[in-house]
């Protein structure tokens, strides 16, 4: 792994707006490689923080002209839904290109002429996990790897790597909808449920901006689609090509009865060996991994997948085991911020207290009703706790609303005491952003209040 040239994109201009966990690293990566940039950021912090890390700001909109060779937008921006920023309603305007870092990563890549391979994985639930997942096995195979995108480091805070390095790139739907010359060598998309529709319109054009991780592919790059769910079964219809997987019936490449296989029978192993990994969605997780593995490999050895599948240490957040206390166990699922992710969770425990809450998405938790019979008492919290209790009462499922975390975690401890429940699950069915920064900071919280309950109760 290498720097980049530091004349890459010299006489290149670059706008770049967003100056957070993406464009601030974008703002710095293309000034680094020669590149004339421009940074911005509609919050003063934001501004300061940019300026206390050597990056000039200045509004992209304070000159007559739009002259850029391209708008790096941060992927929390809209261009056209529900209503474009100004400078990117400039940029349209001027025709100037609108693009994700993962698309300037691409061109500095093979700019610099390197021939490593690009893999993308996108899909609603599922994608940060099946790309650290793959990054693991690879790295357990002994191949040179760069992880990043939406996951982890910003993509152009990724090193240039050699011919036969390997990026893994976890690729939101924000970021697929603005790449233009990105071509992945081996990509998957792993499910489709709503999500995201006020950018993308409707579910057709969110729809659409995921399927674009297979634009440009040629018959030699791989393409990996999920079927265990309607839209994505019915894209894989669609396609001439590709290899279909799922975690739940057979497949091209599947898990059934816990065994991880292939068609061809050249991968085998058996999932209970994989404890990071519960659940059907994580089954198809691993058999997107093992699948993407299997053609970027140098060699067929299913000694390797199995390594890297065994030895996984799991994702914070995505049913990450935080606590145990008087038998009963707390698991942080806090990533789950959709009904169909929390039903994943769900599924995986036979009786359970819920913590759940926040800003519903469309459809609530409604969706969720088969898996309601779990659940022995549920505590609720957030902007939307009263509209999940309504769905809860229609169905007769015991709740209580606690409004905060803080509350929410000693109340769950009584009710799986009460009810004879041996998991807490934070599994919030919701977005974050009425009580926290995000899902990691819910996450986190929940598992500090968790150690200091178990610290008080054995004081």
């Amino acid at each position: 792994m290498t720097g980049f040239p530091p004349d890459l994109f010299a006489g290149r201009r670059y706008a770049v707006v967003g100056l957070g966990r993406n464009g601030l690293p974008a703002a710095q990566a293309l000034a680094s490689m020669g590149a004339d940039v421009t940074a911005w950021d509609d919050t003063p912090a934001a501004r300061d923080a940019a300026v206390a890390a050597g990056v000039p700001v200045r509004d992209p909109l304070a000159g007559e002209e739009f002259a850029f060779d391209a708008l790096v937008l941060s992927p929390g921006i809209p261009h056209r839904f529900p209503a474009p920023h100004p400078i990117a309603s400039r940029a349209i305007t001027a025709g100037v290109p609108i693009f994700s870092d993962a698309e300037l990563l691409f061109q500095a890549v093979r700019r610099a002429g390197s021939k490593a391979r690009f893999v993308g994985i996108t899909g609603t639930n599922g994608k940060s996990t099946t790309t650290a997942l793959l990054a693991h096995i690879l790295q357990t195979a002994g191949e040179i790897v760069a992880a990043g995108g939406n996951l982890g480091p910003a993509a152009l805070a990724l090193p240039l790597l050699p011919d036969r390095g390997i990026y893994v790139l976890e690729m939101s739907s924000y970021m697929l909808e603005r790449i233009a010359t990105l071509r992945f060598d081996a990509a998957a998309m792993l499910n489709l449920s709503a999500d995201h529709l006020d950018r993308h319109f409707d579910m057709a054009g969110y729809a659409s901006a995921k399927r674009a991780i297979f634009d440009r592919q040629r018959d030699t790059d791989l393409a990996v689609i999920g079927i265990d769910d309607p839209l994505s079964a019915a894209i894989a219809e669609e396609m001439t090509r590709g290899i279909r997987i799922s975690g739940c019936r057979e497949a091209e490449v599947c898990v059934v009865n816990n065994w991880l296989h292939d068609s061809e029978r050249l991968i085998g192993f058996d999932m209970r060996e994989a404890p990071a990994l519960p659940g059907s969605h994580n089954a198809q997780n691993a058999a997107a991994a093992a699948a993407l593995a299997h053609d970027l490999l140098p060699f067929t050895e299913e000694d390797a997948i199995a390594a890297g599948l065994r030895t996984f240490p799991g994702l914070p957040h995505r049913q990450q085991r935080v606590g145990t206390i008087d038998g009963i166990g707390f698991v942080n699922d806090s990533k789950a911020t959709n009904a169909d992710a929390a039903s994943r969770a769900l599924g995986c425990y036979g009786r359970l207290v819920w913590i759940a809450g926040g800003i519903a998405k469309e459809g609530g938790i409604e969706p969720l009703a088969p898996l309601f019979p779990r659940i022995a008492h549920a505590v609720l919290i957030g902007r939307d706790a009263p509209t999940l209790a309504a769905t809860l009462a229609t169905h007769r499922i015991p709740h209580e609303i606690a409004g905060t975390l803080d509350a929410a975690v000693p109340a769950a401890l009584a009710a799986a005491r009460a009810n004879s429940a041996p998991v807490v699950l934070l599994s919030p069915a919701c977005a974050s952003f009425d009580q926290f920064s995000g899902f990691d900071a819910r996450g986190d919280r929940f598992a500090e209040l968790v150690t200091q309950l178990a610290r008080g109760r054995a004081a």
